[in-house]
């Protein structure tokens, strides 16, 4: 009867090393590698959204590139996004952009149109047109400013705001803040030194 329930426990003793082994071999292998996500930046800057037939695309606040802009507490912003008709018939139209972290939000579209034709797409910004896959024609152009912006508005924070469209009615996004090309990473003692191959 002994050597009967010896022999279970000697299994899963042999499962157990030979997990804890397996463990230690696949732990290693990364040791000393670059990982290839450390370097690579996301495609987009921004969020996205889809009901009905629009889909909102890269929707951020873009990072003031000039004194016009600020993303200080009174200060104004541009939004960009880009928004797709997915619809193969019917046409949509961009009415309305709100959010309580302006005091307004004001819609030049004196270059372009608000109508967004079957298949076809609105930008505001810096739209990303790779991302609709829609070729340069098929892409309307417009300006969106956030008037006298409130606190919240931040890098690395996001808040609600709402696209109102004829027919897809309202959509809620939650964009994101640029965080501007130079943002300064902040390094201590205990930050991995990449070149040596810490972790």
């Amino acid at each position: 009867m002994t050597a009967l329930n010896a022999s279970p426990t000697r299994r899963v003793a042999t499962a157990v090393a030979l997990a804890a082994g397996a463990t230690l071999v696949l732990s290693a292998c990364g040791a000393g590698q670059i990982s290839q996500t450390a370097t690579q930046a996301a495609a987009v800057n921004g969020n996205q959204a889809t009901d009905g037939d629009i889909a909102l695309r890269n929707v951020h606040v873009l990072y003031p590139n000039s004194e016009e802009f600020s993303i200080e507490p009174g200060g104004t912003a541009q939004l960009a996004f880009t928004a797709v008709n997915l619809s193969e018939f019917a046409t949509d139209r961009l009415k309305s952009i709100k959010t309580d972290y302006a005091a307004s939000v004001v819609i030049d579209d004196e270059a372009g149109t608000l109508e967004i034709k079957p298949q076809q797409a609105l930008g505001a910004g810096n739209p990303d047109v790779s991302v609709p896959e829609q070729a340069p024609e098929h892409l309307s152009l417009i300006d969106v400013t956030l008037e006298d912006i409130r606190e919240g508005v931040r890098p690395g924070l996001t808040f609600p705001v709402i696209f109102t469209f004829e027919n897809a009615g309202d959509i809620t996004v939650q964009v994101p803040v640029d965080a501007g090309p130079k943002t300064e990473r902040h390094e201590s003692a205990m930050s991995p030194d990449v070149a040596e191959g810490g972790h």
